[in-house]
């Protein structure tokens, strides 16, 4: 599918709000990702992190890396204001995070449950790395094909989720992989609706312009409670650690 930054921007600013609340899977996900960066390194000069949004990797980094300087990039101006409470002598950088630029080479480049909306994966990698330093880290999550499979299967709408081995295709090409990790994480919901509120409320509902009609939301919960009578929602989670090829 088509992917409109515009409309990303404007889905993902009205979710803000409820974002942490609703950010279960997301804040499991930035936990791992730093606890794994920690194992690896705990020291960087200059820090870029991509789509910080309301701060949930932020909050991560903070607690458990060093650093001097720290860059925070996303798409919305909304994000530095919950940004700034973290990290009050931030440097923002409003925009899409592939076409940016920065003052200083990276030394840490990290990004949380955001790569799944960029749609150019190979030019991503090559712009990422033209703004690190020798031996630069790159640590990001993203998702999987079986990511929301039951929206999917039921709707027919997805983002262009990539495998692992495609992901490290793609990215073995500048960085030398050190870290890889992938999970399924199974949500519950008592009703299809708290499965609607719940992507609304994490901006997934940037898949599509489409406004439903009543006719079509009550046509969507009849088919999610016969397909899936446990009303479940899956996510995919896939972890990638890699460093700048010398």
């Amino acid at each position: 599918m088509h992917i409109n930054p515009k409309f990303i921007k404007q889905q993902f600013e009205k979710s803000m709000d409820k974002y942490n609340e609703n950010a279960i899977v997301q804040k499991i996900v930035a936990q791992k990702l730093v606890k794994k960066l920690v194992d690896i390194e705990t020291n960087f000069e200059n820090i870029l992190e991509l789509g910080s949004g309301t701060g949930l990797l932020t909050q991560e980094i903070v607690g458990n890396i060093k650093y001097k300087n720290y860059y925070a990039n996303d798409l919305t101006e909304k994000s530095k204001q919950y940004v700034l409470k973290i990290i009050p002598e931030l440097n923002f950088i409003c925009g899409n995070a592939q076409k940016i630029s920065t003052t200083k080479k990276m030394d840490l480049i990290i990004s949380n449950a955001v790569f799944q909306w960029f749609e150019n994966l190979s030019k991503l990698n090559i712009h990422l790395n033209s703004l690190m330093n020798k031996n630069g880290i790159l640590a990001f999550s993203t998702f999987s094909k079986k990511n929301y499979q039951e929206i999917k299967d039921l709707i027919g709408l997805s983002l262009d989720y990539k495998n692992l081995e495609e992901l490290l295709a793609i990215f073995s090409e500048n960085f030398e992989i050190l870290v890889t990790e992938e999970f399924d994480y199974v949500m519950q919901f008592s009703n299809p609706l708290e499965i609607l509120a719940h992507m609304k409320h994490t901006g997934v509902n940037s898949l599509t312009t489409k406004q439903w009609t009543f006719k079509e939301i009550k046509k969507f919960c009849d088919n999610y409670k016969e397909k899936y009578p446990n009303l479940t929602l899956t996510y995919s989670p896939i972890i990638i650690i890699c460093k700048k090829k010398s």
